[in-house]
């Protein structure tokens, strides 16, 4: 794998989310009043694991960072989500579900419109670009049949084994020893299948909100973890066996850092806008 296709690859795997769309869907059918409240959670979640992920690479490969435009960028989207967790950190619960409310669908709505904005002054036909776009998508789909093949074999393993479980109640013991709230521990399962299944962290996602109510902390730090991480194996899987290269380099341990970083930033912040 170049330089190159190894930074795109692992900026993928980190997942910048601009519109969770199906967990906010999914949070409405389990019954949640206000289904967007975990949209900015996510926005600012999705955010770290994304700078972590661009920070690894450059330092494995080199890159200088200290770019005037990218320092420019990453200063102004830096100072922006510093303000909205500094500004979140000083509110109520109450205050902050109003706020949150507002401010990410008064976001979401400006995506939308922009996105149908900026195709009409390109004049850019939507609906051609994405019949084109998802005739693309099958033809790749037909190619990584065998690689997703033996990744599904791996996935329902893992799961049958008991493995997880384990995993999770080590989890627990060991931040319940150390004096530590647990009540995030239930969300932990979605986070150790994201990287593995998009379909089974969401399977795990819906059966916790149908278990304890959309409303439960630990099924909000779900939803967060879900919107602001990436299937890394997958995504893996499917660029790399789509064009053959098998040497993959640094891309796998920068993703699994930068998935790691996703899910440490959306517990800590689902604690700022829920707990």
């Amino acid at each position: 794998a170049t330089n190159a296709q190894i930074m795109f690859i692992v900026l993928n795997a980190s997942s910048l989310t601009l519109l969770p769309i199906s967990i906010m869907a999914y949070r409405k059918e389990a019954g949640a009043p206000d289904p967007s409240d975990v949209f900015l959670p996510i926005l600012i979640a999705t955010f770290f694991s994304t700078l972590v992920a661009l920070i690894l690479v450059a330092i494995y490969q080199k890159i200088n960072l200290f770019n005037r435009v990218v320092l420019g960028y990453l200063g102004a989207m830096g100072l922006f989500i510093g303000g909205l967790l500094y500004y979140f950190s000083g509110l109520q619960q109450a205050e902050i579900e109003i706020f949150s409310k507002v401010f990410g669908n008064v976001i979401l709505f400006s995506l939308f419109t922009s996105f149908i904005g900026l195709a009409l002054f390109r004049k850019v036909n939507v609906y051609d670009s994405f019949i084109e776009g998802a005739k693309e998508g099958f033809e790749v789909s037909v190619k990584i049949i065998p690689y997703l093949v033996a990744m599904l074999v791996g996935i329902a393993v893992f799961r049958a084994s008991g493995t997880m479980d384990y995993m999770v109640a080590g989890i627990s013991n060991a931040i319940a020893f150390c004096g530590l709230d647990t009540s995030f521990v239930d969300a932990l399962p979605v986070a150790f299948m994201k990287p593995l299944s998009g379909s089974g962290a969401r399977g795990l996602m819906v059966d916790l909100m149908n278990a304890k109510g959309p409303m439960d902390f630990a099924a909000r730090v779900a939803c967060v973890i879900q919107g602001s991480t990436e299937t890394t194996f997958y995504v893996l899987a499917v660029y790399f066996g789509a064009v053959g290269i098998k040497r993959t380099r640094h891309a796998l341990p920068c993703a699994l850092l930068a998935e790691l970083a996703g899910v440490v930033a959306a517990i800590i912040i689902s604690y700022i806008f829920f707990k």
